[in-house]
Parts: structure tokens; C-alpha cells; sequence
């Protein structure tokens, strides 16, 4: 795990960290790319999500020196995206072998007032067996762009393809809880109906 991802963070408090999924893919060369995924399951009227964050590769490191140094990822200009039930959908049908891109490689696209975002996904063979995960970010303007790209394994995307299969109850309908309620009154009523068709 990199350690810049606790820098300058405050003390997480008992029930308030969110646990992450994460992949953290550092090369020699500095091009590479860490993944970040958070479920947030559905509540009162606003619907579930997994929000998707990705940083590039800000340094090398040296692992082998007798102080290793771990390589850090740019947290600052991470690009942050959030998925909804429908969008999720199309990521699993990707990892399940379904397909093998997002909308036949046109991607999924987000649109805010600032920026839109493009996200892609694809099964690759050449030149590596895997699946490339992309997020291109476009002000309205078209004067800022950035984009992040990682690479998963078979087996990674996988796991990541089960983790989000298994999130869907939960971003569909909350975690599930106890609510008291009062079946007086539709007992009374199924009473009734068994009544007057007896009757």
C-alpha cells in the first residue's frame, strides 16, 4: 500500500472509515496508475453508487535501497468519477466476458457543469492479456483535459468483476435494517377478502 494516501489525513474515527478497494500499479518508468473504488450503499431517496478514483504515478521510488522508498501517486489531481447502478452494470458485462469494451469502445460518458468525463473499458490480448481501465476528463471548454489509465490482470478484474456483482444488493436497496411496523390493518383487510370470498 502506498503511504502518501494517510498523508495529512486526520484520524479516522470508529464508524466513520470507509473501506476502499484499491490497486496500486507503479512501473520503472513513473507511467503508472493506482485505483480506488468505495461502495456507497443506497439511503432514505438517494440511490447507491461506487465511486472510482484514479491517480497517476507521481514518482519512482527505490524499493531495493536500505531505506526502501514507496513510489507516490498524484492524490492532488486525482480524477474521481461517480457509478451508478446502470453504468456498473455495464462495467461487469465487460469483466464477465459479455463484451469486450464498454458500448463497442465508445465508452460511458458523465456530464456536470464543468466537465465531462469519458470512461472506458476493454478486454485486451496484445500486448498483454488484461483488461485497460481509462477516465478522460474534459472541461466544457476545452481548455483542461487529463486522463488516468491502468491495467488490470485477468485475475485482478476477476475479483474486481465479483466485488462489484456482490455490491448491488446494497446499492439497490441499502443495507438492510429492522423497521417496526403495524401489520394490524393488512391483516384485518386479508381477513376480510377470505371472508367474503367464503361468503
Amino acid at each position: 500500500m502506498n503511504e502518501n494516501t494517510t498523508q495529512g489525513a486526520a484520524p479516522a474515527k470508529v464508524g466513520q472509515y470507509r473501506p476502499n478497494l484499491a490497486f496500486y500499479h507503479a512501473n520503472a518508468k513513473g507511467t503508472g496508475c493506482a485505483l480506488k473504488l468505495s461502495l456507497h450503499p443506497a439511503h432514505d431517496d438517494t440511490d447507491g453508487c461506487i465511486m472510482m478514483t484514479m491517480a497517476n504515478q507521481l514518482t519512482i521510488g527505490d524499493r531495493m535501497s536500505p531505506n526502501p522508498v514507496f513510489p507516490k501517486f498524484d492524490w492532488d489531481g486525482r480524477l474521481t468519477v461517480k457509478l451508478d447502478f446502470s453504468d456498473l452494470t455495464r462495467i461487469v458485462q465487460v469483466l464477465r466476458g459479455e463484451c469486450e469494451s464498454i458500448e463497442d469502445g465508445k465508452g460511458l460518458y458523465h456530464r456536470t457543469a464543468r466537465f465531462y468525463t469519458r470512461i472506458a473499458l476493454r478486454h485486451m490480448v496484445e500486448p498483454m492479456a488484461g483488461y485497460s481501465l481509462e477516465l478522460y476528463r474534459t472541461s466544457n471548454d476545452g481548455k483542461d483535459e487529463s486522463n488516468a489509465r491502468i491495467i488490470l490482470s485477468d485475475a485482478e478484474a476477476l475479483g474486481l468483476g465479483l466485488a462489484i456483482e456482490n455490491s448491488f444488493g446494497v446499492i439497490s436497496f441499502g443495507i438492510p435494517m429492522l423497521v417496526e411496523h403495524d401489520t394490524t390493518a393488512y391483516r384485518r383487510e386479508a381477513r376480510e377478502a377470505r371472508n367474503a370470498a367464503a361468503a
